[in-house]
């Protein structure tokens, strides 16, 4: 039997954090259409269900109109369930304008106040909400029947012992020896997987689209197949777009168009869809002008969108101003006497720099 585990689509994001008005709004659109996608692979590959482990949506408030796409889905697939966790940011009216004999009977909820399983043949799937109030006491609370093959859902930040008292705090610990086969987790926004304990494993499916580029890489979701006992899983990339943060060195001998030569040496094989973060790194030399402007216009209708980022060191030729007569000369040979660590000292200077040449200094 086949299950599908994904988690933080984060539907109806904004996305204005990083992309302009039109593009935020078309990628919020994608986000939607990927989900949709996600349900016809289901259909196509005869998935049973399909367990959202958390964070489905990003807000409290989500539109009318994705509200009934994504229930327009659950009604037009009744031969597979859509298991819904709710995750920390979860507080959402998603079913606002459901009366509860109106909910889909294939759309299965879970709750905060107690473990509810649903059963599969021999595969059970069993989840609970994560409070501050039950944290404490989550994995003892769990029972299941070693005779079967048991699935876990969970939404929270995984880790072998933290210590924090945090709500969303998942302690591995707690649940080894616990009967579980797989322990499906949501919240961590990249694609893990390890050892639970002799029985089992725990993975996180990651985010199903990267919304920033603190989520660059494959996003997708995991395909489990259980069969007599054992679970298989396979990482599916599904995203219609990739992030990318790529990093370019540079050397006090470049100039711009060096520069633009190894940016382009750098993004080779990125396909054009995609989102591309460019930041440079390295020392340049003080008079070197690093135009973000020519640069982002430089690669603009190669990719979906280009974002670059300056976050290079000027290296300071002393030498050749202690003799300068001019302002810079003198504002170098300043800055030169004192006591402070040499990348501050070199901040410091290349903004005075600018300064000091009419330019604009970009924050």
């Amino acid at each position: 039997m086949k299950f599908i585990h994904v988690a933080d689509l984060h539907l109806d994001s904004k996305m204005e954090s990083n992309l302009p008005g039109d593009k935020a709004k078309e990628r919020r659109e994608e986000l939607l259409q990927t989900f949709e996608r996600l349900v016809e692979f289901g259909s196509s590959n005869r998935v049973r269900a399909i367990l959202i482990a958390g964070d489905f949506f990003d807000r409290q408030h989500v539109r009318k109109s994705v509200r009934k796409r994504v229930l327009d889905q659950v009604r037009l697939h009744p031969e597979m369930d859509f298991l819904y966790l709710r995750g920390n940011h979860d507080d959402s009216d998603f079913l606002l304008d459901e009366k509860p004999e109106d909910v889909p009977e294939n759309l299965k909820l879970f709750t905060s106040e107690s473990w509810t399983s649903y059963e599969y043949g021999d595969i059970v799937i069993t989840g609970r909400e994560i409070t501050a109030d039950n944290s404490a006491h989550l994995a003892a609370s769990l029972v299941l029947d070693q005779a079967r093959t048991n699935i876990v859902m969970l939404h929270g930040q995984e880790a072998e012992n933290d210590g924090s008292g945090r709500a969303e705090i998942i302690n591995r610990n707690d649940f080894r020896g616990k009967n579980i086969d797989y322990l499906a987790l949501g919240h961590i926004h990249s694609y893990r997987e390890g050892r639970l304990d002799d029985r089992g494993i725990w993975a996180y499916s990651g985010c199903l689209e990267g919304r920033g580029f603190d989520e660059c890489g494959r996003k997708g979701f995991i395909l489990l197949d259980v069969d007599g006992g054992r679970v298989e899983t396979e990482f599916i990339p599904f995203a219609r777009r990739t992030l990318h943060e790529v990093n370019i060195d540079l050397t006090p001998d470049m100039d711009m168009p060096d520069l633009i030569r190894a940016a382009e040496d750098a993004v080779q094989g990125i396909p054009a869809d995609d989102l591309v973060k460019l930041v440079f790194t390295g020392r340049i030399h003080m008079d070197m002008d690093l135009d973000l402007t020519r640069i982002r216009m430089h690669f603009q209708d190669r990719f979906y969108f280009v974002k670059a980022v300056d976050k290079t060191t000027v290296q300071i030729d002393y030498e050749s101003f202690r003799n300068d007569p001019s302002l810079k000369g003198e504002f170098v040979r300043l800055m030169e006497e004192e006591d402070l660590p040499e990348e501050e000292r070199a901040a410091i200077i290349e903004t005075g720099m600018r300064a000091i040449m009419g330019e604009d200094i970009e924050g």
